[in-house]
């Protein structure tokens, strides 16, 4: 499929106004399936390796403007040493591949206790974010005849630019608070505000790509406590904020598990207009997870009969279920 030069910039304009302000950061609906995308200092809320595989589908019925984004993340605590290590891999194509973005990241977090069950972790991330713009599927107006309309036959007169890709440096930070019962968190990603060229028109990023702001909290309530034939049953309300330039948005709602099942429920607002209710159902088992999840956009600029609604599916694999006894003395269940 081909697009104009126009519609480029209709599917960037449409994925950074209308796209809950992530026209470059995919922030999963599911963000407790992939918590190194929210802070750093998640990195290592297991003994053994954890794998988070995620794929969001956002607003397939908007033709050309589809969102796919699709990351893969492992993680560990090495407990002698008090720290966390993390790697993870994403890829976010708009517009059927038109506009890509690829990003390779490593994690680091350092836990400090401080007494009465009560620590600190401290997380860093750093990594390489590129951009690429398929020049080759892009149909200009020289090239569009009054009768034929795009014929393929009337080659641009339109300078393709040097470079269709742009490599920068990401750099992000994190810290979290938590006890058995709570937890509460703050992150900024892209401290270092690496310049994309793609949008050097846009005012937003004439000094680079903005810095994404999130503060997140919850809480954990055991319903049952598990043992080596059943697992905990526990409830989790949380909310999960983020901003970035001047859009906001806000996601409360609640995550619970029992038995081999897990659901859950929020809703997400942008404090200009309600924007999605979002339902989460889905099975583990010993160390497997595997979650579906469905955003019902009821905004009234966006209906979800035009945006088809968003669609994601998480994977995790904890390997800590091998362990003869596994004690985190942490409210992290919901992460892992």
């Amino acid at each position: 499929m081909h697009f104009t030069l126009s519609r480029l910039f209709q599917i960037l304009f449409v994925l950074f106004c209308y796209s809950s302000l992530y026209s470059q950061d995919p922030v999963f609906s599911q963000f407790y399936a992939s918590p190194l995308s929210t802070n750093p200092a998640f990195t290592g809320n297991t003994y053994t390796p954890n794998i988070a595989l995620n794929y969001r589908n956002q607003w397939s019925g908007w033709p050309g403007t589809a969102y796919s984004t699709y990351a893969a993340s492992v993680d560990q605590f090495i407990e002698p040493l008090n720290i966390g290590l993390g790697f993870r891999a994403s890829t976010d194509s708009a517009g059927e591949g038109l506009y890509k973005i690829n990003n390779l990241t490593g994690f680091f977090s350092y836990k400090v206790n401080l007494g009465n069950d009560v620590s600190i972790k401290l997380g860093i991330e750093g990594g390489i974010w590129q951009s690429r713009i398929d020049w080759e599927n892009l149909v200009f107006g020289d090239q569009l005849d009054r009768i034929e309309g795009n014929n393929g036959k009337n080659p641009s007169q339109e300078i393709q630019p040097e470079d269709l890709t742009r490599t920068v440096l990401d750099l992000s930070t994190g810290i979290l608070i938590y006890s058995p019962i709570f937890y509460g968190g703050f992150s900024i990603k892209h401290i270092n505000t690496p310049n994309d060229i793609f949008f050097a028109s846009s005012e937003a990023f004439v000094t680079g790509l903005p810095a994404r702001y999130s503060a997140h909290a919850g809480a954990q309530i055991v319903l049952r406590e598990g043992n080596k034939r059943r697992m905990d049953a526990f409830l989790s309300p949380n909310v999960l904020f983020e901003r970035q330039v001047n859009l906001n948005q806000v996601n409360i709602g609640a995550y619970g598990g029992i038995g081999s099942v897990f659901a859950g429920a929020w809703f997400r607002h942008t404090f200009q207009n309600a924007d999605a209710a979002i339902l989460l159902v889905g099975f583990r088992q010993k160390g497997l997870k595997i979650g579906y999840s469905y955003d019902f956009t009821v905004s009234s600029s966006l209906t979800n009969r035009l945006s088809n609604g968003s669609h994601e599916i998480s994977i995790g694999i904890n390997f800590d279920h091998n362990r003869r006894k596994v004690n985190y003395n942490d409210c992290f269940q919901l992460f892992r």
